[in-house]
């Protein structure tokens, strides 16, 4: 049988009962020791320790830091990194000058500023922000430089040609143009900020999931470490499927989200 991947059901289904299998797999080999017990969790321990932890607050405090952070980490990179992919998309003067700085300070990773960023703000959220703000804010540079171009040239001379001043260009021109790969920028620059933060967290021992996460590998407490590593997972699958509701949404006009259901 021929399974038809329009169909709500078999798009939701099948990767239900895909991660059901696995972990069905793994706990089958957790239990016979075939995956030594030293090394993973079975996921029966993982879910028996996340029922406990859900009802204490300690683990509601590590996911609200994260967030905290990684909210105004992303709401930084989409300002910065939409306005100056803007600026530097719509001229080629400015492009040609600024392309060799953009291109040289992207492949530096966000740890690597660890230590300068330490120094300079100090070992509290503010670092943990910065560098998250600064890992996401490349993701929605380049988005933005490249949604500049999908801009339709002959409705850009069009809104010239009657008058169009530059907010009414921008309102109904520019950003809807640029809107789909925006939205698909934001929602990688998400996931690089959150990855961010945790790393901070982890590294640096700032509050939040990372810390916390840190804190029970070095105690060797399996089932408490799997378990925030799922909750990891977690809170980004949440993020994302927030932000993917969210595009859909805003761009049910656009001709890619016309889905025909069946």
């Amino acid at each position: 049988m021929k399974l038809d991947y329009r169909r709500r059901s078999v798009r939701i289904g099948l990767p239900i009962v895909t991660a059901l299998f696995l972990i069905a797999v793994w706990e089958v080999l957790a239990q016979t020791d075939i995956l030594p017990r030293r090394f993973a969790a079975s996921p029966s321990q993982i879910i028996v320790q996340l029922g406990s932890m859900i009802f204490g607050s300690t683990l509601w405090q590590a996911i609200g830091q994260t967030l905290y952070a990684w909210g105004q980490a992303l709401l930084i990179a989409i300002l910065l990194g939409t306005t100056a992919g803007l600026i530097i998309g719509s001229s080629r003067y400015i492009s040609a000058f600024f392309r060799p700085l953009i291109e040289f300070l992207k492949p530096i990773p966000s740890i690597a500023m660890i230590p300068l960023a330490i120094m300079a703000i100090g070992s509290g959220k503010p670092t943990e922000v910065f560098l998250a703000g600064y890992a996401a804010v490349f993701q929605m540079l380049m988005a933005a430089i490249s949604a500049v171009k999908t801009v339709d040239p002959v409705a850009r001379d069009t809104a010239a040609a009657y008058s169009f001043g530059f907010w009414a260009r921008l309102r109904f021109l520019i950003i809807p143009s640029m809107l789909p790969q925006l939205l698909t920028g934001i929602r990688i620059a998400s996931n690089t900020a959150l990855i961010f933060c945790i790393t901070a967290e982890l590294l640096v021992g700032m509050e939040g999931l990372g810390q916390s996460l840190g804190q029970t590998g070095s105690a060797g407490n399996l089932p408490v470490m799997y378990s925030y590593i799922v909750v990891i997972g977690l809170v980004g699958f949440g993020l994302n499927v927030l932000l993917i509701a969210l595009q859909k949404r805003l761009l049910n006009w656009h001709e890619s989200y016309r889905e025909v259901t069946a």
